[in-house]
């Protein structure tokens, strides 16, 4: 039966679109496959999950392969489909400021294409060679977010390959057990748990003709927290406010990003400066922004007005459990990276995650490890408390009941 799928899965394919996954690097988090299919369209993504139903194949869906060590690592895995030839941009409609593209294309290509429109789709490449297709299954906003929105925000329509081989898009008539749904908001961050996404439709801006940034340090998250909250009730719009901590007794760097027209930008980047107290500017954003500390990561989204305290609280816990920890992310949205080496004992650093859980979720908020060796992510619940973990399980048993697609990658195992 095994033999059997391997050649139906090359015939979906075009004839030479699936082999046997020999190499290391086709392991998804430790995990080895059987098979790896790599089709070219839509049409063949959709043979390859038919055919992926009829031998009761797993799959988990691979781009440029950049974050396979997210979640938890799959609880079985048969097929790799891997839409790396999946990266045309099909259309663009630059006067309405929209753009269609394959899944599998690298943000960075998509971004120098739309330049040469002077247009960008305003999300931030936090992971070097992300697809556009991974970016959206795995949720990732960097700095901008502050004044764009999330992925979710931009997309306008997706087309998707359900479990069962069946095409849908949103935006449309679609088949009867998805209809009712809000797809798009459903498909991002879901980790390739309910589709495979082929194609996106986003909005796009015109590129700034200029952008600025303004730098200011503080001793503590108490010291931040002033100048913080002038700066999120200024009428600056402000396209991100970023903080930096490499080290819990190093000082808390401050970042605010403004964008826009050359005079305008100026003014407001000298208003900027005088809520935070500094003259520093540039043109070019500081070291590391936008980029997620590590090797062990950990996200933690909790209120904006909150974050001048995580931070302290972070510093606490870091002294109290012997746990160096580096802080980065969106001050101006309250999502914050937290990066732990990879050298701690996995127990060391489970007691500083649940830790800080225990503090976040008091404040409203939640703490999820993205990526972490191995040791760490058998010692601890990589996603933690989730609200509505339940309704998310009747989601993930109305697209995908036989659990074929990333099972057990998600939140509750789903």
């Amino acid at each position: 039966m095994r033999s059997g799928a391997l050649a139906e899965l090359a015939r979906a394919c075009g004839g030479n679109g699936a082999r046997r996954a020999a190499e290391p690097g086709d392991c998804v988090d430790g995990v080895p496959p059987r098979f790896v299919a790599t089709p070219s369209s839509t049409e063949e993504v959709a043979a390859a999950m038919r055919v992926a139903r009829a031998h009761h194949l797993t799959v988990v869906v691979r781009g440029r392969g950049t974050k396979l060590d997210w979640g938890n690592p799959p609880e079985s895995l048969d097929l790799v489909l891997d839409l790396s030839k999946m990266d045309q941009l099909l259309e663009h409609a630059p006067g309405d400021l929209v753009v269609r593209v394959e899944a599998g294309m690298p943000l960075a290509r998509l971004q120098e294409a739309l330049g040469r429109a002077r247009q960008w789709l305003p999300v931030d490449e936090v992971v070097s060679n992300s697809t556009v297709g991974g970016v959206l299954a795995s949720g990732t906003c960097g700095p901008t977010r502050m004044l764009n929105g999330s992925f979710a925000d931009l997309l306008t329509a997706v087309t998707f390959v359900r479990a069962d081989g069946i095409v849908a898009r949103s935006g449309s008539k679609v088949v009867k057990n998805v209809a009712g749904y809000n797809l798009t908001r459903l498909l991002t961050g879901s980790f390739g748990t309910l589709g495979v996404v082929t194609d996106l439709t986003v909005r796009l801006r015109p590129l700034p003709e200029r952008r600025s940034f303004v730098v200011a340090s503080f001793e503590d998250g108490a010291a931040l927290a002033g100048p913080l909250a002038a700066l999120r009730r200024a009428q600056l719009a402000l396209s991100a406010l970023e903080i930096d901590r490499p080290v819990s007794t190093a000082p808390i760097q401050l970042a605010a990003q403004i964008e826009g027209g050359d005079a305008g930008v100026t003014v407001r980047a000298e208003q900027a400066a005088e809520y935070m107290g500094t003259t520093v500017t540039a043109n070019d954003p500081p070291p590391g922004w936008g980029s997620l500390p590590g090797p062990t990561t950990c996200k933690v989204s909790a209120p904006v007005a909150s974050v001048p305290e995580l931070v302290d609280v972070v510093a606490e816990l870091s002294d109290a459990h012997d746990c160096p920890v580096a802080v980065r992310g969106s001050a101006g949205v309250g999502v914050v990276f937290l990066g732990l080496s990879e050298l701690l004992e996995a127990g060391a650093t489970a007691r500083f995650v649940t830790a800080l859980r225990d503090w976040v979720g008091r404040a409203g908020g939640s703490a999820v490890v993205l990526r972490a060796p191995a040791p760490v992510k058998a010692a601890l619940d990589v996603w933690g408390p989730v609200r509505g973990l339940e309704l998310m399980r009747r989601i993930k048993a109305q697209f995908d009941p036989d659990r074929r697609l990333a099972p057990g990658r998600f939140v509750g195992r789903i």
